[in-house]
């Protein structure tokens, strides 16, 4: 078992607290309290009760470290070169619909970078977590992307835009130069563990777009520290700003960046 820092177990310690409810609300879903807040996009009171407590355990332990939040937006803090950011509910979809496939996640980002993260899945009770330099670990045992070469025994996953959100042909497009080469391509509905998959070596890649940071950010971390390569679709490290994401082991990558490259030139 890994030797883990005062973060990580801060971390731990506002999840732990965190999923119980959101547990407890999954087998009450008749019972949940939903509103629309964009075309098949949804806000549940899971999302915001998660998010409350999550913010009231980091705060007790790390009063001087802000957030960047999915539903309450940034609240600075004291120090300016450190943010929790945080997904209390990754997977809303997939939870409102009794599917038992969501993370909470939650990643620190020091001077623009994100040093620690970790995504739950309450369910399963999966737990990954990476701490930069420290390597990525599940449940205390140490992750490593897989070691597939080749694209026709690789599976991969990403996300299917939907009602109102991205472009749907170039997708199509991207989505059918890949499906010809490759074992097969998943789509699970939540991208924190999309991530955590391919540090677990589950997945040989990942790629999507117009995601959020509190989406990737501790996916990122994950990813890298399990030997894998994380970058935008054009090799750039700015995936937090830009949402473009391609994730993959160390022979995917380069593979998938001209593939996805290729597909975008001719949708």
């Amino acid at each position: 078992m890994a030797v883990r820092s005062a973060n990580l177990n801060v971390m731990e310690k506002a999840i732990d607290a965190a999923s119980r409810g959101l547990l407890r609300d999954f087998g009450e879903l008749e019972n949940l309290q939903v509103s629309k807040k964009g075309p098949a996009d949804f806000v549940s009171t899971a999302d915001t009760r998660t998010e409350k407590i999550l913010i009231k355990e980091l705060t007790k332990a790390r009063p001087e470290i802000g957030f960047l939040l999915e539903e309450g937006g940034e609240l600075k803090g004291q120090d300016e070169t450190r943010r929790w950011i945080i997904d209390p509910l990754d997977g809303t979809t997939n939870f409102l619909h009794g599917i038992p496939h969501f993370a909470i996640s939650i990643a620190l980002e020091e001077n623009g970078e994100i040093t620690t993260g970790m995504i739950y899945n309450p369910v399963t009770d999966e737990k990954f977590w990476a701490e930069k330099g420290k390597g990525a670990f599940l449940n205390g045992r140490r992750l490593r992307v897989s070691g597939r070469r080749h694209m026709d025994d690789a599976v991969y996953a990403t996300g299917i835009p939907f009602r109102g959100h991205g472009d749907h042909g170039r997708f199509l497009k991207e989505l059918e130069e890949i499906m010809r080469l490759s074992a097969g391509v998943r789509r699970f509905g939540a991208a924190s563990l999309d991530l955590a998959f391919v540090a677990a070596g589950r997945y040989d890649g990942f790629w999507e777009t117009d995601l959020k940071p509190w989406d990737i950010a501790a996916g990122i971390i994950l990813v890298k520290e399990a030997k894998g390569f994380v970058s935008e679709f054009d090799a750039r490290q700015n995936m937090l700003k830009s949402g473009n994401i391609v994730a993959a082991n160390e022979y995917q990558h380069s593979l998938l960046l001209k593939i996805l490259r290729d597909a975008r030139k001719k949708a």
